[in-house]
């Protein structure tokens, strides 16, 4: 059953809820685990990665939840990018060392598919475990491509599951490529959407 959602702009107060729902929502996702396949070390280090990666979203009026928490979304307005020291460091100091080399390889496979020409970029939308499936992503997503569209800029992410690309080509994202970083990583989807006419 879909629910109505409504959604909310979160801001810098919000921060440590966001967080927590989008830990939660990662829990399976196959690049996180795959980063971070003992439990106790992805709770205590994939929050910092969420900060480090979207967490200038909450500074510049471009993060969303719903009322609830039962999702987010991290977007980054075109002159914004993620903390790429504190991704680095942290990646440095708390991934595995036999797969260090090819984390550090998928980040810079994500950096170099993001659109040359100025656009938004959604680095992690996330809705928790016991609300996937009500519509909930959708919503978020909605919410937030009627700016994109609204300021006539793509927008851009990276699906890192296979189960996520049909939700986001429903909303007009399409796959650019396929990222390979080790033999053990899981692929990651770029994925791209040209803006829609208004109207």
């Amino acid at each position: 059953m879909l629910l109505q959602q409504a959604i909310r702009q979160a801001n810098a107060s919000d921060r440590h809820d966001v967080i927590v729902t989008l830990t939660r929502a990662f829990e399976s996702d196959p690049a996180a685990r795959w980063m971070y396949p003992d439990s106790s070390r992805y709770h205590q280090h994939f929050p910092t990665l969420i900060d480090a990666l979207g967490g200038r979203a909450l500074d510049h009026d471009s993060a969303f939840r719903t009322e609830d928490f039962a999702g987010a979304a991290l977007w980054l307005p075109p002159d914004v990018g993620p903390d790429e020291d504190a991704l680095m460091t942290l990646v440095e100091t708390s991934v595995d060392a036999h797969l260090k080399e090819a984390a550090f390889t998928m980040f810079e496979q994500m950096g170099h598919y993001h659109p040359s020409v100025p656009h938004w970029y959604l680095p992690l939308i996330g809705v928790a475990p016991e609300r996937q499936g009500q519509g909930v992503g959708a919503a978020l997503l909605t919410h937030a491509l009627a700016r994109c569209d609204a300021d006539r800029l793509p927008a851009y992410l990276e699906a890192t599951s296979n189960a996520s690309v049909p939700l986001y080509r429903r909303h007009g994202f399409e796959v650019v490529a396929v990222i390979h970083s080790g033999a053990s990583a899981p692929p990651i989807y770029p994925m791209v959407r040209e803006p829609r006419s208004r109207g």
